[in-house]
């Protein structure tokens, strides 16, 4: 099974992360894989860190000539800011003294918490007082690395023709229509590449590009939803026999581990609550040979969202993601200084104004994840030859 582990800080030296239990003889295109962080880095309402980096990842361990050796994988992404930020950063050398005012209050005006981040619970947790030592680490960059390893995840499961995109239904008080889809997910990908928020209707992309400007004039952020579809998936991925086995339990977990998120649905999701069940249940059909990977059974709608008892049922996996605005604010909230316990206005970092675009594509290397262990789990051996062979035996098994 894989298991990974990510490491380093927003503004530290590099991200690490180490992924084990990924098949051997997998062969993995680097240039899909930085052409996914280059993906995370786009999106109208991305603030000045996406100027200053490129991100780009480097293989330490794991894949020779380009194939996957069975051993564990390292990546590592640079963080090009952190020339700018030696003097604080070191791993070793006490904070410098020759800081500029700007390096100074970055240095040291540490102790204010902002209201929705990590820092005051992180700091209370930890023992802190000095907040750099929690929200460096509780940033979003990391998802700069968990976007990389989701990149291998995701060329894995390409292999097996499954896909996966995402596009965002919501910025703000601006909706996508839900008259307006695309089924075609190919021509969604094109789409949404060309688009600066990920939008899949170019008169919704004015309204939430509106709305990300106004939030910016007002020095506020903006959250949102972000919809993730998966193709090609076979009938049985996951389990119902244990809680830890049931795939939406664990898409869910993987969904809210990522920062910003407040909420997660599948199918129908919330909506479902208010439907009867005779509306709300996908009715099942049968016809001989229409697709493999779905035994031949099929469903006209999908509110499910691909998922029933915890398994994939043939259908496309569709979920979606709630972002809250983000926490840092150019009109700083009200706070407490920890230090002195007066009233203070919160620290203000670097911020974003709306990264749900972002967002959207951080979900998919979540999903990734979460899709090709599982498979692994279903299909599983230590390499690629036996996991095709494997497959392809279940899905040449009449039922």
């Amino acid at each position: 099974m894989l298991t990974y582990l990510t490491a380093g800080e927003s503004h530290g030296p590099q991200l690490t992360a180490i992924i084990d239990g990924f098949p051997s003889g997998l062969q993995i295109s680097l240039e899909q894989l930085n052409f996914q962080l280059s993906r995370r880095q786009k999106g109208y309402g991305r603030g000045g860190r996406m100027k200053i980096e490129t991100d780009q990842a480097e293989i330490l361990s794991g894949i020779r000539n380009s194939f996957t050796m069975g051993s564990p994988i390292t990546l590592a992404v640079k963080n090009a800011d952190y020339a700018n930020w030696t003097k604080i950063m070191h791993p070793i050398n006490p904070i410098a003294d020759d800081l500029n005012l700007k390096e100074q209050r970055l240095a040291y005006e540490t102790s204010t918490p902002r209201p929705g981040h990590a820092d005051l619970a992180g700091g209370i947790k930890l023992n802190h007082k000095d907040f750099r030592n929690i929200l460096e680490r509780a940033s979003a960059r990391e998802t700069a690395i968990r976007v990389a390893i989701g990149s291998l995840a995701r060329q894995f499961l390409e292999h097996f023709d499954i896909q996966i995109a995402s596009h965002v239904v919501s910025i703000g008080t601006a909706n996508l229509p839900d008259d307006i889809k695309i089924d075609n997910i190919d021509e969604l990908r094109k789409i949404t590449e060309d688009s600066e928020v990920r939008c899949i209707d170019k008169a919704t992309e004015e309204k939430y590009i509106a709305v990300i400007k106004d939030a910016k004039k007002k020095r506020d952020s903006l959250g949102g939803v972000a919809e993730v579809i998966v193709t090609g998936l076979p009938v049985g991925l996951g389990g119902f026999s244990q809680p830890e086995q049931r795939l939406d339990s664990l898409l869910a977990a993987a969904i809210m581990a990522i920062p910003s998120v407040k909420g997660f649905e599948m199918g129908a999701g919330f909506k479902s609550a208010a439907m009867l069940g005779s509306d709300v249940h996908d009715e099942i059909f049968y016809a001989k040979d229409s697709n493999q990977k779905k035994k031949d059974f099929y469903r006209k709608t999908n509110n499910a969202g691909g998922v029933e008892g915890g398994m994939t049922n043939g259908e496309n996996l569709v979920l979606r993601a709630a972002a809250k605005p983000i926490s840092t604010l150019n009109k700083p909230l009200k706070t407490v200084d920890v230090k002195t316990k007066e009233p203070a206005e919160a620290m203000v970092e670097r911020t974003d104004n709306c990264v749900v675009p972002a967002m959207g594509v951080v979900c998919e290397a979540a999903v990734a994840l979460v899709l090709a262990n599982s498979f692994i789990g279903k299909f599983g051996s230590d390499n690629l030859a036996e996991i095709k062979q494997n497959y392809q035996n279940y899905l040449k098994t009449s039922y």
